[in-house]
């Protein structure tokens, strides 16, 4: 990626985010026991040829905490759906009466809840993973910038200190998400 000495920080940031955001994304869709819309909109099915996600085709409602209900605004992806949902990793199998599809959210076991977390501990250290390589783009432009004589050596030491500190305050916020999600799949 082509940064400027102008915009090294902002664009290191932004992609920072997207990270947090994607991790955030992720987390949605692991279950924790209480019926939730995230679980499934993202699952793709085989709509007329094409891959569509469910939440573009049906309404995701939970009338009951511990139940989804999955209405497609076209009775004949009922089938393809129900298909999807049980070929994804959720573990849910749905119950279908041809024009909606009922989830009930079976109440997770202690070794259930400890792979879900290990799956979320996964992910947010796939996500370090990613905010450190973003790190050390920037770390790389900014010793390129120095190099071309577009920094001096004092400027290139205060990036590199602002880019570690940015780094260190998405790494402790991943920190908190996989907390806070590792709290809510182990309370019972």
């Amino acid at each position: 990626m082509a940064y400027t000495v102008d915009t090294l920080l902002d664009e290191l940031e932004e992609n920072m985010m997207k990270t947090e955001d994607a991790l955030s994304g992720m987390f949605s869709g692991i279950r924790t026991g209480k019926a939730s819309p995230a679980l499934v909109e993202n699952i793709t099915f085989e709509y007329y040829g094409t891959q569509t996600r469910i939440r573009d085709a049906a309404g995701i409602t939970a009338p009951e905490p511990r139940l989804l209900v999955i209405q497609p605004w076209d009775a004949s992806a009922v089938k393809s759906i129900e298909k999807a949902l049980l070929a994804s990793n959720i573990g849910i199998t749905p119950m279908s009466d041809g024009k909606t599809l009922k989830l009930p959210i079976p109440e997770l076991s202690q070794d259930r809840r400890a792979s879900l977390s290990r799956q979320a501990k996964s992910s947010a250290e796939e996500a370090k993973v990613a905010l450190r390589n973003i790190r050390r783009e920037g770390n790389d432009a900014v010793k390129k910038f120095e190099k071309d004589g577009e920094l001096t050596e004092d400027e290139r030491k205060k990036m590199l200190e602002d880019i570690q500190k940015i780094t260190d305050s998405y790494i402790a916020r991943v920190d908190a998400m996989y907390s806070a999600k590792e709290k809510e799949l182990m309370t019972v």
